[in-house]
């Protein structure tokens, strides 16, 4: 994989990292972050030595927005469309088949919090602070934000968050289902790990289709959803991990995951 300008890659013993790294411009989002977080999310998704990837920020900011200065300066819509259709990392975040945890702290604000909601889980420190400052801008969350949020903290917390651009701190982002857990700063990346840890403990294939249930059946009608389940648990059914598990639990004894 290739030296890459505003993100960091590294992979380790199972675990994919991805970092966020424009500390000096509170890692706002840019063109050049696009592509690169396109190339290794690309990479990622194929890679059968990454089982699960956790995302974070260099520096004060997870990631404090979109870059203003490019996007003043933005193609036209003919071209922006274009460009998004070739390069969708939303899609990339959302397709990802191995489970993804953002280690949030800073400034998490703009296309920072629809990265973060791209993400399976969200672990906050304490000193994080949310926000959707688009509508004070005369814009619109334009990356997943409108539809992302509500689906996660519901109509009403989104249109507040959205119409007034008001700020949350970590405690009130827990407290609405924003993010799972708030730590101290200095636990945030070791408490990420313990979490990663954890989940790689279990069955890989049962914990990628358990993923892919609930990430397709929240845009089905329940009993498409249920029908769904089904499939996939026929096919959970064939796999090594689930007779190893089930014949484990019948002799009393631990599975090998």
């Amino acid at each position: 994989m290739p030296d890459f300008q505003t993100i960091i890659y590294d992979k380790k013993d199972g675990k994919g990292y991805i970092t966020l790294n424009r500390p000096q411009a509170l890692n706002t989002y840019n063109l050049q972050m696009r592509d690169e977080l396109y190339q290794v999310l690309s990479a990622i998704k194929d890679d059968p030595e990454v089982m699960i990837v956790i995302l974070a920020g260099a520096g004060r900011a997870f990631c404090a927005g979109a870059d203003l200065t490019e996007f003043l300066t933005a193609p036209s819509r003919v071209t922006a469309r274009q460009v998004r259709w070739e390069r969708d990392v939303w899609g990339l975040f959302l397709a990802l088949p191995q489970p993804l945890i953002a280690a949030l702290h800073g400034y998490v604000l703009g296309s920072g919090i629809e990265i973060a909601l791209c993400c399976d889980l969200r672990i906050a420190s304490e000193d994080a602070r949310f926000g959707l400052p688009e509508p004070s801008l005369g814009i619109i969350p334009a990356a997943g934000g409108t539809q992302l949020l509500p689906r996660t903290v519901g109509r009403a917390k989104s249109l507040e968050k959205l119409l007034t651009s008001d700020w949350t701190d970590a405690q009130e982002a827990y407290n609405s289902g924003l993010v799972n857990q708030v730590v101290p700063k200095d636990n945030l990346l070791p408490y990420v790990e313990q979490v990663a840890g954890k989940i790689m403990s279990r069955a890989p294939i049962a914990i990628r289709y358990a993923k892919q249930a609930v990430r397709r059946g929240l845009d089905m009608s329940l009993e498409e959803g249920l029908a769904l389940e089904r499939r996939l648990r026929g096919l959970v059914l064939l796999s090594d991990d689930a007779r190893e598990g089930i014949t484990a639990r019948l002799d009393n004894r631990a599975p090998r995951f």
